[in-house]
């Protein structure tokens, strides 16, 4: 299967694991890992969002990136490194660039209920845009259901990793993930931003899986190991999840986060709006990277020096731009 160069991304649903049918769950198990060991990316439907929820995130999330410049500036607060709130337009660049993306962005991150998980007090407040009153219920109730979702997903995971199912579950209780709303804003005039500049420049996810909505809109493509670039397409009630560079390292590279970028529009599209809401899920900072032992062999030796989720975190988040050393 790892050799098998597919031209679109597998189509799998949820629906499936969640059966309580052990055929259907096996079969999931295996289609999922199969796919995270060839091309890194599946499409998935009955997620758990729907579509009034769904109408209802994109109507405030749009309603926000309208908003005059000065006005989401207020919501900028450089002294969290992106971590929450407003990032404004070019502030990110993929690593091993310098030329920013054609997007702005917002951060939505956990709250954690539970006083006795010391783990809150790492998590700096959320910011919520008061010009937008629903934007806090939208994105957050899309946070908890993509945050379920996720953790159904690194169970099948878990699952074909030959671990408990639950082996995740500690980890990203309370893990340091993000709902990310991006606005990759029009371009009125083409000759006026950086020859090189694109809306995502090509890179891998920070974390352990992506759960993308709106990837339904061109532009979004994967780098096949053949060096080949494939559109990805997901239907509107699929979302595309993607395996992260933190998932690639704990497992050795069995599993593969695979380069993605998002492409410009033609010329003539460069005036319009794209929208997108990745949720990268994250775990704990404490979590261990460290390659699990049963996957490091003698043919697949060990290829990365232990590290936590949470330094290696700040290592990309200097990388990207978004924190100062």
């Amino acid at each position: 299967m790892q050799d098998q160069l597919l031209d679109q991304i597998p189509s799998l649903d949820l629906a499936d694991f969640r059966s309580g049918d052990p055929q259907r769950k096996a079969r999931f198990v295996q289609q999922l890992g199969e796919a995270y060991q060839s091309i890194g990316f599946v499409a998935l439907k009955n997620h758990g969002l729907n579509d009034a929820q769904t109408k209802e995130l994109y109507a405030n999330v749009q309603a926000f990136f309208q908003l005059p410049d000065a006005a989401k500036q207020a919501y900028e607060k450089p002294e969290l490194a992106g971590q929450r709130g407003y990032i404004s337009k070019g502030k990110e660049h993929a690593k091993g660039r310098n030329t920013g993306d054609l997007k702005e962005f917002y951060h939505v991150g956990q709250e954690v209920e539970d006083a006795t998980d010391p783990v809150g007090r790492e998590y700096p407040a959320n910011i919520w845009p008061t010009e937008v009153p629903g934007f806090h219920d939208s994105t957050f109730n899309a946070y908890r259901t993509l945050e379920a979702a996720g953790q159904d997903v690194l169970r099948a995971i878990a699952l074909y990793l030959e671990l408990p199912e639950d082996y995740f579950d500690d980890k990203v209780r309370h893990g340091n993930s993000i709902l990310r709303p991006i606005h990759y804003f029009p371009i009125e005039d083409p000759d006026a931003v950086p020859a090189d500049a694109v809306r995502a420049a090509e890179h891998g996810d920070i974390n352990l899986i992506t759960l993308l909505m709106g990837a339904s809109a061109d532009g979004l493509q994967v780098l096949r190991r053949d060096g080949q670039w494939i559109a990805i397409t997901a239907l509107p009630d699929q979302i595309v999840v993607n395996v992260g560079d933190m998932l690639q390292r704990l497992t050795n590279g069995v599993l593969r986060s695979t380069i993605h970028r998002v492409v410009n529009p033609p010329r003539e599209k460069m005036n319009t709006s794209r929208y997108s809401i990745p949720f990268f899920m994250h775990p704990r900072s404490e979590m261990s990277l460290a390659a699990l032992p049963h996957l490091v062999t003698a043919d697949n030796p060990k290829k990365e020096a232990d590290i936590t989720a949470g330094e290696f975190l700040n290592e990309r988040l200097i990388e990207l731009g978004l924190k100062k050393k």
